[in-house]
């Protein structure tokens, strides 16, 4: 028979329903990063998306806000197992920047300025649930956060939602992102805890 120190309750079980399977909820927003933070001005930001053909369509950020930017309410999951509820964003929908566009691509790869990249099925980018946000709880987004702008995939763990992102390439095939290729999932649905390949 094991023995505890007196007051032993175990490991603090989490019970909310929103949180997914090894979450536990996080009051702060910590910062985490696969290189240096990088700095960008809005003056110097372009964003293009790149059809699997070739075909090319690039927006400045005064274009990117012509868009017409919304407002996101939302959860976010950390892979590290922190999730943050009631997070408020704003940003311009990728259903937007992919209108007009014609593919049939499955899959997208986003890159970041600093070169990090991470893979998505189109699936998970379309209708209504991606967007590039530029704001975070009614202030421009801080660049340890990912600003001025970085990809924000909520229902996704958030290692998938880049920071500092400028490009979308769509693609025929997946191929894994940064930490795709060091052994993290291809597609990283936190209720599945799809975490590692």
């Amino acid at each position: 028979m094991a023995i505890f120190s007196p007051g032993f309750r175990g490991r603090r079980r989490e019970t909310n329903p929103a949180l997914p399977p090894g979450q536990y909820e996080e009051h702060g927003f910590p910062v985490l990063t696969a290189g240096p933070t990088q700095r960008v001005r809005t003056d110097d930001w372009k964003f293009t998306l790149t059809t699997e053909t070739g075909d090319a369509k690039s927006w400045s950020w005064s274009e990117l806000m012509d868009l017409g930017p919304e407002t996101i309410d939302t959860n976010i999951h950390c892979v590290t197992s922190w999730s943050k509820f009631g997070t408020t964003w704003r940003g311009v929908s990728v259903d937007k920047l992919l209108d007009g566009v014609e593919t049939k691509a499955g899959y997208v790869m986003a890159g970041s300025y600093g070169g990090y990249t991470t893979n998505l099925p189109m699936a998970d980018l379309a209708g209504g649930q991606a967007w590039i946000a530029f704001e975070f709880d009614g202030r421009p987004l801080a660049a340890e956060h990912g600003g001025p702008a970085r990809l924000l995939v909520p229902h996704l763990y958030f290692w998938k939602s880049a920071k500092w992102v400028n490009s979308l390439t769509l693609m025929e095939r997946d191929k894994a992102g940064f930490w795709e290729s060091l052994g993290y999932n291809m597609h990283g649905d936190p209720w599945l805890e799809e975490r590692y390949s």
